[in-house]
């Protein structure tokens, strides 16, 4: 008796799932006219027939409120700082120059001169024992000579606590733990790269 009731069970949960199928696989209702004409149209566009664009990207732009908050990615209230890093490298050239840096040049960005000449003044008659050169990004080979910056730099200018420097002809080197230059300090008169990247 159990088992019939186990097999009509199993029937019954199999018939149902059978219509469900059945009426799943149904075609949709047709088009009315109008669907049927917007379809055409759609796919007669040129970015219907590539795929490649949104309809929407050819729209007029509006010009922006006379109240918004923001222009462009800048903040348009009164008393606002202008320039700063949230403005898009479209908008702003310092950011797009920013865009330019490697990831391990972003430590000394942010440095005014004044720091930055006491970081090159504090370190730059520490010669090396080899003649090299290197910018901003490059890896220095095993055989180069690491200090530690000194701690009473390293209080006068945090960002470079935990660093290590090489001096070099006119340069001084700031060097992270993988022995990868993420700074380039020079005399004022002297031109320094910048860490962008190349072509």
């Amino acid at each position: 008796m159990r088992r019939n009731l186990l097999r009509t069970g199993a029937f019954a949960l199999a018939f149902a799932g059978s219509v469900g199928i059945s009426a799943a696989q149904q075609s949709p209702p047709p088009a009315d006219a109008q669907q049927r004409s917007q379809q055409d149209n759609a796919q007669q566009t040129p970015s219907g027939k590539m795929g490649k664009e949104e309809p929407s990207s050819h729209a007029a732009t509006a010009q922006p409120q006379q109240n918004a908050v923001f222009v462009n990615g800048a903040l348009a209230v009164p008393d606002a700082p202008a320039n700063t890093d949230t403005v898009p490298a479209k908008f702003s050239q310092k950011n797009a120059a920013d865009d330019e840096l490697i990831t391990i040049a972003y430590t000394f960005k942010t440095l005014g001169d004044d720091e930055r000449r006491a970081i090159y003044e504090a370190l730059k008659g520490q010669q090396s024992g080899s003649a090299f050169n290197a910018d901003i990004g490059t890896e220095l080979p095993p055989g180069i000579e690491l200090r530690p910056v000194p701690d009473d730099l390293a209080a006068r200018v945090p960002q470079t606590k935990d660093y290590s420097y090489a001096v070099t002809h006119d340069r001084v080197l700031l060097v992270g733990t993988s022995r990868v230059v993420a700074g380039v300090f020079a005399d004022a008169n002297v031109p320094v790269s910048q860490g962008r990247r190349g072509p």
